[in-house]
C-alpha cells in the first residue's frame, strides 16, 4: 500500500467531482514580509533554494497555519476548494483539520493525524477512520520535509519556475520533479518566500493532471503547539467504521485498488448528541 497513494487520494477525494462555489477566504490573511536578509527571486539558484527551505525547516521545532487547498480535477474540468488549519511538530507529528462554515456555525469535516507512529485519516461525513503504522510505510518526502524530515534533494530534481503562473513577483518558485518516476504524481511545486525560504504555497500535479494547490496563510513558527493535538482515541468515535490500512493489505494483497479504503459503503448516520 503506497501511503503517498493514500494520502493523495484522500486529500483529492473519494467521489466524482462536481462544480462547487468556492468557500469564504481564510478571516486572517497575513503576508509574511521581512525587509532585513530578503533574496532577490532571480538571485539564487535552484539548488540554493531547496538547501534553504530544508534548512530552514529543519530549524523549526513547530508550525501552524490557516490553509486554503484548491484542487482542480483534468478530466472533469472543474474545482473544489476547501479551507482548514495544520499544525506540525518534531519529531514527525502532524495535523489537518478541514472545517466548513454552515450559517454560523463551522463544522470539522474531515482530519489527518499522525503522532510519528501511526496516521489517522479522519472522515466525519463518512464516519469512516483509515489508520496506518508509520513503521511500516515511512511518510513521503513531500509531505515530511515540512517537519525537517527527509532530503528533498535526494527526491527531486530541482529547477526554477519562471512562467509567473504561481507565487508574487518577488516569490522563488521551485519545480521538484522525481528522480524516481512515481505513479502518484508528476511533480512538486513550491513557492517559497525569499525572506526566510518558508513555503507560502505547495502545489502537486499527480500522475491524472490533477491538481493540488495549498495556500498557507498566518503561519507561525514559535508558537507552542500542545502534543495532545496529535493524539487520537479510537473511542472518541464509537459509531464510526475503523479500517485497519495495514491489515486490510494483508488480507487482500497488493493488487487491492487503493480507492476501496475511502469509498466503503456509507455508515448509517448517528443523530448528533
Amino acid at each position: 500500500m503506497n501511503l503517498l497513494g493514500i494520502i493523495t487520494r484522500v486529500f483529492l477525494g473519494s467521489t466524482s467531482p462536481q462544480a462547487q462555489p468556492a468557500p469564504a477566504k481564510p478571516a486572517i490573511v497575513v503576508a509574511v514580509t521581512n525587509p532585513t536578509g530578503t533574496v532577490a527571486a532571480n538571485s539564487v539558484s535552484a539548488a540554493e533554494s531547496v538547501d534553504k527551505v530544508q534548512k530552514f525547516y529543519s530549524s523549526v521545532n513547530q508550525v501552524s497555519a490557516l490553509f486554503r487547498q484548491t484542487v482542480t480535477y483534468a478530466t472533469f474540468g472543474t474545482t473544489k476548494a476547501s479551507d482548514g488549519k495544520m499544525w506540525l511538530q518534531k519529531p514527525g507529528k502532524m495535523r489537518w483539520d478541514y472545517s466548513e462554515k454552515k450559517k454560523a456555525v463551522t463544522v470539522q469535516k474531515k482530519s489527518f493525524i499522525s503522532n510519528g507512529a501511526y496516521l489517522y485519516m479522519v472522515e466525519h461525513d463518512n464516519k469512516q477512520v483509515v489508520k496506518k503504522n508509520l513503521q511500516n510505510d515511512l511518510m513521503p518526502v513531500a509531505v515530511s520535509f515540512l517537519y525537517g524530515k527527509g532530503d528533498l534533494k535526494a527526491e527531486f530534481n530541482a529547477d526554477l519556475d519562471k512562467s509567473g503562473k504561481f507565487g508574487k513577483k518577488d516569490e522563488i518558485v521551485l519545480r521538484l520533479t522525481p528522480k524516481k518516476p512515481s505513479a502518484q504524481y508528476k511533480s512538486l511545486t513550491l513557492v517559497v518566500a525569499p525572506s526566510d525560504f518558508h513555503v507560502t504555497q505547495s502545489i502537486i500535479i499527480d500522475s491524472s493532471d490533477n491538481v493540488n494547490h495549498f495556500q498557507f496563510y498566518a503561519p507561525d513558527f514559535k508558537a507552542t503547539v500542545d502534543a495532545r493535538w496529535f493524539e487520537f482515541d479510537e473511542r472518541s468515535v464509537k459509531n464510526y467504521r475503523i479500517v485497519d490500512a495495514d491489515q486490510q493489505q494483508q488480507g487482500a494483497g497488493s493488487a487491492t485498488p487503493e480507492p476501496t479504503l475511502i469509498q466503503p459503503t456509507p455508515a448509517p448516520k448517528t443523530p448528533k448528541k
